[in-house]
C-alpha cells in the first residue's frame, strides 16, 4: 500500500543523493543544506515516535536544524555543477533527436495524477487498496508523487539514459534554484504559526478600530488587499491566508455579514496569489526563473507581470462583491 510517508522516503533519498553529490564536488554549504532537509523526510516517523514518547531530543534537533539551515542558505550559493562542452552537447543531441516527445513525462504527471485520485477507491493490489485511503486530504499528494516516479521511468526509457543520469540533472535543477525550493513548504508553516500566535486576533481588533465593520464592502476590501499586501511581504498567500481568514474573514465577513465560505476562501486566494506577482519575496516564482533563464534584471519577471496583477486584483474584488454575498 502506497503512503505519503513513502514519497517523502523518495524526496529524502533524492536530497541525500544531491547533498553526496555536493560532498564530492566540494560544495560544503548545499551539501549542508540538502543534508538538513533530507533528514527529517527520511526520519520524520522515528523522530515523532520519540518526540510523543516524551523524549525531547527529536526537537532540539529540529530546532537546531531550523537555524542551521537558515545560516547554510546565507552561504549556499544557488548556482548549477560545473559542466563540460561534451555533456552540453549530448544533451543538445537528445533534444534535437526526441524533439516535442520530450514532454511525454511532463504531461505524464497531471493526467495519472489525476487518474489515480479518481481511481484510488477501485484500485487493488494482492486484496488491498493501492493508496492508503485512511486521509483523505493526502490521496493528492500520494497519487502526485507515484506521477512522479512513473513519469521519471517513462523519461529514462525515452532518453535511454541510466537512473543515475537522473540524479544527476536532478541535482543540477536543485542546486540552480537553491533555498528558495524549500520556500513555499516554509511559508505555508509560518503562516500556521501566525495564526497560532493571535496574529489573527490582533489584525481583527486592529480593522475593528480603523474601518466601519458594519460596510462589509469596506470589511471585503480590507480582506482582499490585505491578502495582497501580507502575501507580498510574506511572498506566498499560504502563509498570508490562515492570518486574513482568521482576522477578518470569519469574524466580520462570515459571522457578520454572512459572507459564503467557499466563494471567500476560494476567491481570497487567488486574490492573494495576485501579491506574489508584485514581489521579489516570491523568489521561487520570481527570481528563479530569472535565474534559470540567466535574465541580466533579476526583477524582469515582476516588470513584466505586474500590470496583470492590478488588473487581476481588481477583477477579483469584484467577483467577490458578486460571489460571496450572491
Amino acid at each position: 500500500m502506497l503512503k505519503l510517508v513513502h514519497v517523502f522516503y523518495v524526496l529524502g533519498a533524492l536530497f541525500a543523493g544531491a547533498a553526496i553529490l555536493n560532498l564530492r564536488d566540494r560544495r560544503w554549504a548545499l551539501a549542508g543544506v540538502w543534508t538538513l532537509i533530507a533528514v527529517p523526510m527520511l526520519l520524520g516517523d522515528a523522530m515523532l515516535a520519540a518526540a510523543q514518547a516524551g523524549t525531547r531530543w527529536p526537537l532540539q534537533a529540529m530546532g537546531l536544524g531550523v537555524i542551521a539551515l537558515g545560516v547554510l542558505a546565507q552561504l549556499a550559493r544557488a548556482r548549477p555543477p560545473d559542466d563540460d562542452r561534451a555533456r552540453a552537447a549530448a544533451r543538445q543531441a537528445t533534444v534535437a533527436r526526441l524533439g516535442n516527445r520530450l514532454f511525454i513525462p511532463a504531461l505524464a504527471i497531471p493526467l495519472l495524477t489525476f487518474a489515480l485520485v479518481k481511481g484510488a477507491p477501485y484500485l487493488r493490489l494482492g486484496g488491498s487498496a493501492l493508496i492508503d485511503l485512511a486521509v483523505p486530504t493526502q490521496i493528492a499528494l500520494i497519487a502526485f508523487g507515484t506521477a512522479c516516479l512513473v513519469a521519471l521511468i517513462v523519461a529514462l526509457r525515452l532518453t535511454r539514459t541510466p537512473p543515475f543520469h537522473a540524479l544527476g540533472e536532478s541535482r543540477r535543477l536543485i542546486d540552480t534554484i537553491g533555498w528558495a525550493l524549500i520556500l513555499p513548504m516554509t511559508l505555508a508553516a509560518l503562516g500556521s504559526v501566525f495564526d497560532k500566535a493571535g496574529v489573527g486576533a490582533a489584525i481583527a481588533d486592529l480593522v475593528s478600530a480603523v474601518i466601519p465593520t458594519d460596510s462589509r464592502f469596506a470589511c471585503l476590501l480590507v480582506y482582499a488587499l490585505g491578502l495582497v499586501v501580507l502575501t507580498a511581504i510574506l511572498g506566498n498567500a499560504f502563509a498570508a491566508f490562515p492570518i486574513l481568514m482568521s482576522g477578518i474573514g470569519l469574524p466580520l465577513l462570515i459571522a457578520r455579514h454572512g459572507a459564503h465560505p467557499a466563494a471567500l476562501g476560494a476567491l481570497g486566494m487567488l486574490t492573494g496569489y495576485c501579491g506574489t506577482l508584485l514581489t521579489p519575496m516570491a523568489a521561487n516564482f520570481n527570481i528563479v526563473p530569472s535565474r534559470l533563464l540567466e535574465l541580466r534584471d533579476p526583477y524582469a519577471v515582476i516588470r513584466v507581470q505586474w500590470p496583470t496583477a492590478l488588473v487581476m486584483i481588481a477583477a477579483n474584488i469584484a467577483l467577490l462583491s458578486l460571489f460571496a454575498f450572491g
